[in-house]
């Protein structure tokens, strides 16, 4: 899967996406250092193991780099940044039963602001799945030669790179 890479001047403003979700009883906040192990439960009963990994790091970060979309105190989706590699979004999703609500995309919008609140220009999103909702979405464009990228893993690589590991 491809990296795409995302303006960050032009993204579209968060609060019409945080006010269509408060219509549908759904709130989108960052998350809470004493959340962790209900939200990772959640990663990894919906997703992967390695996504409920990757977002203990945003949990590290300060202020924690992970929102949450909460639908009458249960988790329905997350997403994260900052955790892979500095600038990168992701890992992010919605339970299966909220998709196509605008529940990722508030999730999304969310994380990018937050990347560019941090003060960067431009954010990349790693891995991606869904290429032309990030595209319709956030302006996003693929970047190319960019697979595997940083989501090689070189602990089952059978041609890992070699030199030294790049920072993280």
């Amino acid at each position: 899967m491809s990296d795409m890479l995302v303006n960050l001047l032009k993204l579209p403003p968060l609060e019409p996406a945080l006010e269509a979700m408060r219509r549908a009883s759904v709130v989108v906040r960052r998350a809470a250092p004493y959340e962790i192990t209900r939200v990772r439960r959640f990663v990894e009963q919906h997703f992967t193991t390695y996504w409920a990994d990757e977002i203990s790091v945003g949990y590290a970060n300060k202020p924690v780099s992970v929102y949450l979309a909460i639908r009458g105190g249960e988790v329905i989706g997350f997403s994260a940044y900052e955790c892979t590699r500095r600038g990168f979004f992701g890992p992010t999703g919605v339970a299966d039963s909220e998709r196509g609500r605008g529940v990722g995309k508030a999730l999304l919008l969310a994380s990018l602001h937050g990347l560019a609140q941090m003060g960067y220009a431009y954010g990349i999103i790693g891995g991606v799945g869904p290429a032309e909702f990030y595209a319709r979405t956030v302006g996003a464009t693929l970047i190319p030669d960019s697979t595997p990228g940083v989501y090689a893993d070189p602990l089952t690589d059978p041609a890992p790179r070699s030199g030294p590991e790049p920072p993280r």
